[in-house]
């Protein structure tokens, strides 16, 4: 207790029986695994179940019981802070049973939903919180496996959490589907019906099956809140529009499970997806809460997320703004700057995040990992003690500048120089730089964008001799292909027909397979060139290399069925001597986690990193809220270069947004 400021001597248990009832307003019983003590009188009572600590076990450790006994303070503190303190922020206040929490990739959404989560368990709710993130990593926060079922969180007494797992969800689907079929469908007919629903197409759906059981059902019955702890923008926005897309294109399709495409199983599903929509639509239900930094870019994404959401019909929005600096040391100037900066965007909030309910919550000297420092993220005015510190050895981080990164790859021919990481990291100023500092080199080159969200041009800010820049457009591409299709395909249909293949590629599933054909064609493009690829953030990443390896696993068997030698594009991505991925993170524990976890799902896709870039340093500080960061970038390098990274190279945070030719190629400049 002395390590929270609370000092015990004097005090000492007594019984009930030596308490006068009278002076009692609210009675609190802590017993969990025995029967409770009676307390006579009118008091308002409370029950909180918590573990005893204490233990005559001989195999726990001093320190084992220690962590008992803090786990069990953290909670009472935790329970009576919000059970008669009022929340620090508005949105706690009376939330609606439904929140959702999205924005651009690296702005705290996922800190936020589950400090959320906590603070609402805490005050004795019954929480579930979602993460329909491929790439999330509630897992490493909350010490606490994911799965596709609702699983308890330690230490948190009412919250669980569940993962939407593309792939157990796609299963799952696929066994509903063949569950349709004809008893007497044969197995060859059954593999045939398996194969057809093994594409990204099936995975996607799938998920959105899954997301829209927990907003049709009726949830109040189990869970006081459901949190959406969401995937980056781009990906959100299709995810939130499915809803509406499905239910209008099953309204017009009564041929349902009739068809063995990947959406045979959708039609018994019209209901629900009708319920869910509605669910999302009203406002007592649900409330959209936008998460951004005090950045333009973050802000600009959230004003258009706002308006397409308003389009969607999810008008109960609120605005957060994490990660709000004030500099404590004046003479600083990454401190004084970085303050600048906030102030300069806040100043500049685009006016539909200006109509919004907003809270502004400060940036924090600690990562957000562990139950300790989600508990503080929502308490302004609490800190955590620091970690021992790294000993100088450890703090060394050897890695070259951009500089170098741009030389070694314009030794190169040709090759596809794939820019991956989480959302907020920096890939698009990486991908755009780089793509500048080889047509420097004497290179021309491609630079492309899979991202929904498409910032790729606003950095450039200008064209250059010698670089193409384009976007794969979901809508652009859909619409292509339509058309493609129904002049191939449909060609030789007569009217009833191509109005049936119409109506089957206006399904929102084609996007996905006009999206992977796109991709296609600029990774052919390396064979003979360079491409720089500035890929969406992981989860989004995840799901395009999805298709890539369905339509590669389809041609391998349609060459063992006695198809010519073809190369498909996984194979060209599993090439070293094409294949170029490097992967861009922060020094910061989520970012460095996922990079890592990405890169063991290449690996599992016989794809390997070619090189690590760590963006965004303030190793240079000294003010002392930043320095006390410094010191978990200090670990996160130490972590790097002890076995994750082949190649590492490093950029400093700067001071100004590196935007244009001229910006961009200064941090490419030439070092040998």
């Amino acid at each position: 207790m002395a390590e929270v400021g609370i000092d015990l001597q004097g005090q000492s248990s007594k019984s009930v029986d030596h308490i006068d009832p009278a002076s009692v307003d609210t009675v609190i019983t802590l017993c969990a695994e025995e029967v409770c003590p009676v307390f006579l009188g009118k008091a308002r009572r409370l029950h909180w179940p918590i573990p005893d600590p204490a233990s005559s076990d001989p195999a726990l450790t001093r320190e084992d019981l220690l962590a008992r006994f803090r786990s069990a303070r953290d909670v009472i503190k935790a329970k009576i802070e919000a059970e008669f303190l009022s929340p620090p922020y508005e949105w706690l206040k009376d939330p609606t049973h439904f929140l959702f929490f999205t924005g651009k990739g690296g702005v705290g959404k996922t800190s936020l939903s589950t400090a959320t989560a906590i603070r609402l368990a805490d005050a004795g709710k019954k929480v579930l919180l979602v993460s329909t993130d491929t790439a999330s990593n509630l897992d490493e926060m909350l010490g606490v496996e994911l799965y596709n079922q609702p699983v308890p969180v330690p230490g948190v007494p009412g919250l669980s959490l569940l993962n939407i797992d593309p792939e157990a969800a796609a299963e799952a689907y696929r066994q509903r589907v063949l569950a349709q079929l004809d008893e007497k469908a044969d197995d060859n007919e059954r593999k045939t019906v398996r194969e057809q629903l093994s594409g990204a197409c099936t995975t996607e759906i799938a998920s959105f099956d899954e997301f829209s059981a927990l907003l049709a059902q009726d949830s109040t019955k189990t869970w006081d809140h459901i949190l959406f702890d969401t995937a980056p923008t781009g990906h959100t926005l299709r995810l939130l529009s499915l809803p509406k897309a499905w239910s209008g294109f099953l309204a017009g399709n009564d041929r349902g499970a009739s068809c063995l495409g990947p959406h045979s199983g959708l039609k018994m599903q019209e209901e629900r997806f009708n319920q869910a929509l509605a669910a999302l639509s009203n406002p007592a239900l649900t409330t959209v809460i936008l998460v951004t930094r005090p950045d333009p870019r973050p802000m600009l994404e959230a004003a258009r997320t706002a308006t397409e959401l308003d389009t969607l019909g999810l008008r109960n929005q609120r605005l957060i703004v994490n990660g709000v600096f004030h500099a404590s040391n004046a003479e600083d100037p990454i401190a004084h700057t970085i303050e600048r900066l906030g102030t300069e965007a806040m100043a500049q909030l685009p006016e539909v995040l200006k109509k919004l309910p907003r809270d502004e919550v400060p940036l924090r000297p600690f990562d957000t990992v562990g139950l300790p420092a989600l508990r503080a993220l929502l308490r302004p005015n609490q800190t955590l003690s620091p970690p021992a510190a790294l000993s100088p050895d450890h703090t060394k981080m050897i890695a070259d500048g951009l500089g170098a990164l741009a030389d070694q790859l314009a030794t190169l021919d040709h090759g596809l120089i794939m820019v991956m990481g989480k959302g907020g990291v920096g890939k698009t100023t990486l991908a755009a730089a780089l793509a500048v500092g080889l047509v420097q080199r004497g290179h021309k080159v491609h630079l492309s964008t899979t991202d929904p969200a498409a910032h790729v041009t606003e950095t450039l800010h200008g064209t250059i001799d010698g670089l193409t820049q384009s976007r794969i457009d979901p809508k652009v591409e859909t619409e292509a292909y339509i058309a493609k299709k129904m002049a191939t395909a449909g060609k030789s249909l007569d009217a009833q027909g191509r109005a049936l293949l119409l109506e089957d590629l206006q399904s929102p599933c084609t996007e996905e397979v006009a999206v992977f054909h796109a991709f296609s064609r600029i990774v052919a493009e390396a064979r003979s060139s360079f491409v720089v690829l500035d890929t969406a953030p992981t989860g989004h990443s995840l799901l395009l290399m999805d298709a890539t390896g369905a339509y590669h696993r389809q041609v391998t068997r349609s060459q063992a069925a006695g198809v010519s030698h073809i190369v498909t594009p996984l194979m060209r991505l599993q090439d070293p001597s094409l294949t170029y991925v490097i992967l861009v993170t922060l020094p910061e524990v989520t970012p460095v986690s996922q990079a890592a976890a990405l890169q063991e799902d290449l690996r599992r896709a016989k794809i390997e990193a070619w090189a690590w870039v760590i963006n965004k340093s303030i190793a240079a500080t000294t003010d002392p809220l930043l320095q006390a960061r410094v010191e978990g970038e200090h670990r996160q390098c130490a972590r790097i270069t002890n076995g994750l990274a082949k190649r590492l190279y490093q950029l400093p945070w700067l001071p100004e947004a590196p935007i244009g030719i001229p910006a961009l190629a200064a941090l490419t400049g030439k070092v040998g």
